[in-house]
């Protein structure tokens, strides 16, 4: 890892050597003349990190199959959790995220169902894990930023300010997340305080107000996350999620922590690595960070580069013009996005396929959840737990299944994921019973 602090020498004849060789624009209308299809894309991916506290971790496999033992089902996860308070939280997150995900998903399938069902299921994955974790009765919390890769399809979910970049072949970058800081989302404020929580800055002798705005009870800068027992309900882990397709051209994430958002736009850490395979551009976005505001954070990044089965590597975008809508990407400039966000940009072919932010768990929950059909069970859409309809809640009202109503007809919850619920609405105080 301290390699990362010696100069990268990088010369213009290995650069010269990396990049793939220019296909003729000839065989290009040619490939499309013929209808030629580009298989599955190939995942290539690079990771670099510093540390300044040690409460950085990050996820990668990209040997994952929809259905085991069928390598046709191949996707891949990676994940960056930025821990504070300490690193259970990361290390809890990291360990039981994706089964959580993946048990959410019904099974027997098809691929394209299964991408439908996918941000729900990131919903109800993210929302249990915290569940779970809470229960182990400790304090600490984490960011996430959990994508999921299915050929040319990029599903992110996030909570935090944690962020994941597109780097489109057309040379548009465009955020895939949503920062979640207090300081720059006012959505995410008058949530907040309309849930009960106070939002403020540091008070210091004098009663000078210094450093970002909070949230009290605990002084977490962050709306978003999971864990976190000791803040408040209002810090909910239901994360913001975006579900693209990449044309076949393909493109590159740079997922990363923020030590380096802090230290970069998204446009400048897109364009400093651009034409590098991704083992390398991981690293000299780092080392880019670090030369700009010094080792002050934890620093993670994981760059991962999704091309066509014939190009080796993703070949660099000519310099263009300034960008007005890609510098808006700036950490400084956001604050949040709106559910009328524009498309992303059709230069690079990346069409947009769902995107929702909302933290009002109803909202994220799709009317018709599987119930067992044969045993006259529903499922709870948060932890997948079959209960009796007597058992069972209405994710909407929160009243029991009347004798006359369909119960199955769903979503519901359980009446503990129900608790979880009414707490992060602020409609009751919740304290997790501490596993013993």
């Amino acid at each position: 890892m301290l390699d990362l602090l010696r100069p990268l020498h990088v010369s213009t004849d290995n650069i010269s050597r990396m990049r793939p060789p220019l296909v003729p624009l000839a065989t290009l209308i040619g490939r499309e003349l013929r209808n030629e299809k580009i298989e599955k894309p190939f995942v290539k991916y690079g990771q670099a990190a510093l540390a300044k506290k040690g409460e950085d971790y990050f996820l990668i496999k990209p040997d994952c199959q929809r259905v085991p033992g069928d390598l046709s089902t191949s996707f891949s996860v990676f994940a960056i959790f930025d821990g504070h308070n300490g690193v259970s939280a990361a290390i809890f997150v990291k360990e039981k995220l994706l089964d959580n995900v993946l048990s959410a998903i019904p099974q027997d399938i098809t691929r394209e169902e299964w991408l439908q069902a996918l941000p729900q299921a990131l919903v109800a994955g993210f929302v249990k894990t915290d569940i779970e974790f809470q229960q182990k009765g400790e304090t600490s919390g984490t960011t996430v930023t959990f994508v999921v890769i299915d050929e040319w399809t990029v599903t992110v979910a996030s909570v935090g300010d944690s962020r994941c970049i597109l780097d489109s072949q057309g040379g548009v970058v465009s955020l895939l997340t949503v920062d979640h800081r207090l300081e720059e989302n006012v959505e995410e404020r008058e949530r907040v305080t309309a849930s009960g929580g106070e939002v403020g800055r540091l008070n210091v002798f004098g009663g000078n107000e210094v450093g970002p705005l909070r949230c009290w009870p605990g002084g977490l800068c962050l709306s978003r996350s999971i864990g976190d027992t000791d803040v408040g309900e209002f810090i909910v882990p239901i994360p913001h999620v975006k579900q693209v397709k990449l044309s076949n051209a393909g493109g590159r994430l740079v997922i990363a922590s923020d030590g380096i958002w802090d230290a970069l736009s998204s446009d400048l850490a897109a364009k400093s690595c651009r034409g590098l395979p991704a083992e390398i551009a991981a690293k000299l976005v780092v080392k880019v960070a670090l030369r700009s505001r010094g080792l002050k954070d934890d620093t993670t990044c994981l760059v991962v580069d999704i091309i066509p089965s014939d190009i080796p590597v993703l070949p660099p975008i000519p310099r263009k013009k300034h960008n007005m809508f890609s510098s808006l990407f700036g950490k400084k400039a956001l604050s949040s996005v709106s559910k009328s966000t524009k498309k992303l940009s059709a230069v690079g072919a990346v069409e947009e396929l769902f995107e929702e932010g909302s933290a009002i768990l109803a909202e994220r929950l799709s009317k018709y959840f599987p119930a067992n059909a044969n045993s006259g069970l529903c499922r709870c859409a948060v932890c997948q737990v079959d209960q009796t309809p007597g058992d069972s809640l209405s994710v909407n009202s929160g009243s029991f299944f009347s004798p006359g109503s369909k119960p199955c007809e769903g979503p519901f919850l359980c009446s503990n994921c129900q608790k979880k619920k009414d707490a992060m609405e602020g409609k009751r105080s919740s304290r997790p019973t501490v596993m013993t």
